[in-house]
């Protein structure tokens, strides 16, 4: 429920009145906020001049210690001297020889006193026989090892290639040339390299082997640490004549890096070029200059002949 006031007009003394009392109030109010502020002021400026008071005194203790460090010089202690005199050393002592003795006389007759007695000879003293050495032969308990000498490595031979086999070897650049590996088709041929010419292209495995041997590594490497016989080094090295044959120290038959190469290019080519007819031998060239040569081949063979050797 809403409470109901009832509004009085005032009159104009109370207006006065009321205005007189406001006045008042409101300069009373002034004086004081007058006051309170300049309290404040004087608080702040007394707070000021202590801080700067003691800033002033903090570096005024700092410059006297700086001052008080550097104002004694470093004291050097006093080496003591050592006084040197020089004194004149004193004469050698002089040394007198002694009074010789008077010779003694020669006359027998003034020479007085019975004769000295000869003293005895003393026997002469014989050593002690050595001590015998007393020496036990003691019989071995054991029958001593019997040492047998190493059987001696038999000497290192290696098959030979005259320089006429040589001459008419066929190589990549003879091959290339048309004496021999043609015909990837049948039949056969004639030549220095034998071959059939036949419906297909060319073979060419003298460069297909010669080119893999030089890409590998591992057949450099073995041809350069294989042991030569003596006599052949610088020579072509014959590595397959019918059968692969041993070089040096070898467990197996044949450079294993050199016939395991080869037998991966022969397995790998067509039938028909497996199976291409060859005469005489064949030399590949590791380099193209005067480098490590391998020669292969027997009287008439087939590349074949290199996947099924003894």
């Amino acid at each position: 429920m809403a409470a109901s006031a009832t509004i009085l007009p005032r009159t104009r003394a109370s207006k006065d009145a009321g205005g007189a009392v406001g006045v008042c109030e409101k300069s009373m109010s002034v004086g004081a906020q007058a006051h309170d502020e300049g309290r404040a002021a004087r608080r702040r400026r007394r707070d000021r001049l202590t801080a700067t008071a003691g800033t002033l005194s903090i570096h005024a203790l700092m410059l006297a210690a700086v001052l008080a460090s550097w104002g004694h010089p470093p004291v050097v202690a006093d080496t003591p001297v050592m006084e040197v005199s020089l004194i004149t050393p004193p004469p050698p002592p002089v040394v007198v020889a002694p009074a010789a003795e008077p010779a003694p006389e020669s006359n027998p007759a003034k020479a007085a006193g019975p004769p000295k007695p000869v003293p005895p000879k003393p026997a002469p003293v014989r050593a002690p026989p050595p001590p015998r050495r007393m020496v036990k032969v003691v019989e071995p308990t054991e029958v001593p090892p019997r040492i047998v000498p190493p059987e001696r490595s038999p000497p290192i031979t290696e098959p030979s290639v005259s320089a006429a086999e040589l001459a008419s070897a066929v190589t990549a650049d003879s091959e290339a040339a048309g004496e021999g590996g043609l015909g990837a088709g049948g039949g056969d041929g004639s030549g220095a390299g034998g071959g059939g010419a036949g419906a297909g292209g060319r073979c060419d495995m003298v460069r297909r082997l010669q080119k893999a041997l030089r890409n590998d590594a591992s057949v450099r490497a073995a041809l350069a640490q294989v042991h030569r016989a003596p006599g052949f080094e610088g020579r072509p090295l014959v590595v397959w004549n019918g059968d692969w044959v041993r070089h040096g120290d070898e467990e197996g038959k044949g450079l294993a890096s050199v016939r395991q190469a080869i037998a991966v290019e022969v397995g790998f080519a067509p039938k028909a070029c497996r199976s291409q007819s060859m005469r005489g031998l064949v030399m590949l060239s590791l380099n193209d200059g005067a480098g490590a040569r391998v020669v292969l081949g027997a009287g008439a063979w087939r590349w074949s002949d290199l996947l099924f050797a003894r």
